[in-house]
């Protein structure tokens, strides 16, 4: 009997994907497990496995968004039936598609307004281009929540887009074709040719930019400290020569002592939810990375009971998978607390915009020799700075500022975390 394969949900909160490429064609044997199929959603890439063994008798999507739900292939035995089972509604596989638009035009007043709208101006004339028509008979636009929201940002009207979905159904990708191919305004006086590149937001550039847009509306504040790493940076040279294969860095060493200082002020390991603080056990320390992608924040999880060469191998496997781009969707989840490093470019101290709904984010500058009073005399010593930010809503400024004074010290003393 042939087995439909849907596109799954692969996180909370999630409503679409997008294909990127099949890895098998039709006709080809598949294996349950084996990759099937390149997915991209708001935060990864990632191969996403069979459901089932037999011959990919069907592949109904080649490429492109899709919602949760929706049927994309089937596979059966060789030979067998290859049609997709129909909806009562009399769809395909568009079952999913239409309980969304269902949800999204019976959500709030203003939603159900704005289609109203939409649909007003969808049923005057029917414009066509080529020949062909921009919009289904019935007169309503087929869009995707996702398209929507895209086309409201931008200002592209939908009638006036061609959709390569499903029966036509408009995608975030044809809105975002829409508007770069959209004739530009008129301009008010003579200028030179333009150069500008215009790049259409990526599902993880979106992501970050919404995230990070939610990050300002928490009310925080920074605390700084200034930290003596002469025994930190001999511990980091000993690792080395004691673990070549893993070269631990200064990174891993903070990860650790960070891990160890949230086990004892474990306000800061936690996540601000539904107005509930969420306080965990086990340190997940996120490292933030500069990925092709855009920034991502692959995770250490229980740092607190690694030790920094087991922390340095698994950041060198998450961070490469990061920068290749085959992060996978357990790599980005579960984190409690984030680390972010800029002092590999030389930036000596600076302020992380916290990772919601994280509750505090430490911001490492580089470490530079300054001159300090030392016994009664001047010295210099490898200094670095490192900068919290917290959620008030969920952190106190005496209880950040325990947490950086045990930070700086596991860091100019490491034995104590060891």
């Amino acid at each position: 009997m042939s087995t439909e394969i849907k596109l799954p949900r692969l996180g909370q909160g999630m409503e679409s994907g997008t294909i990127v490429k099949w890895l098998k064609s039709e006709g080809d044997q598949v294996e349950k497990g084996e990759p099937l199929y390149e997915l991209d959603t708001d935060k990864v890439t990632q191969e996403v496995e069979a459901d089932a063994s037999g011959v990919l008798l069907k592949i109904a999507v080649e490429e492109g968004e899709v919602e949760v739900g929706h049927t994309i292939a089937v596979i059966g035995d060789e030979g067998e039936d290859a049609s997709i089972a129909e909806s009562p509604d009399g769809d395909s596989a568009g079952a999913a598609v239409k309980v969304e638009e269902r949800a999204e035009e019976e959500g709030s007043p203003g939603a159900r307004e704005e289609e109203r709208e939409e649909g007003a101006r969808t049923t005057g004339e029917a414009r066509q281009e080529d020949g062909a028509a921009r919009r289904p008979a019935e007169g309503r636009v087929k869009a995707s929540p996702l398209a929507r929201r895209i086309a409201r940002e931008y200002g592209v009207d939908l009638t006036q887009v061609r959709g390569t979905g499903p029966d036509g159904r408009i995608v975030a990708e044809d809105v975002e074709r829409a508007e770069k191919e959209a004739p530009a305004a008129p301009a008010v006086a003579a200028a030179a040719p333009s150069e500008v590149e215009v790049r259409a937001l990526s599902s993880v550039r979106r992501t970050i930019a919404r995230r990070l847009t939610d990050a300002w509306q928490a009310p925080v504040f920074q605390l700084t400290v200034s930290v003596d790493m002469t025994q930190a940076l001999g511990v980091v040279d000993r690792l080395r020569e004691l673990y070549e294969q893993e070269r631990p860095t200064v990174t891993d060493l903070l990860t650790r002592v960070s891990a160890a200082s949230l086990m004892r002020h474990r306000e800061l390991n936690a996540l601000f939810v539904n107005d509930e603080i969420h306080v965990h056990p086990t340190a997940n320390v996120g490292i933030a990375v500069a990925a092709p992608q855009g920034l991502v924040v692959p995770v250490v999880p229980s740092a607190e009971r690694l030790t920094v060469a087991e922390i340095a191998r698994r950041r060198a496997e998450v961070v490469g998978r990061a920068r290749d781009n085959k992060l996978r969707r357990e790599d980005l989840e579960g984190g409690t607390f984030t680390i972010s490093n800029l002092g590999m470019f030389g930036i000596e101290q600076f302020i992380a915009v916290l990772n919601p709904p994280q509750v505090a984010i430490l911001a490492v500058g580089s470490t530079e020799d300054r001159v300090v009073v030392r016994d009664g005399g001047f010295v210099a010593l490898p200094t670095m700075t490192a900068t919290l930010t917290c959620d008030h809503r969920a952190v106190d400024g005496a209880t950040g500022a325990r947490f950086l004074q045990a930070l700086k010290t596991l860091l100019e003393q490491p034995a104590l975390a060891l």
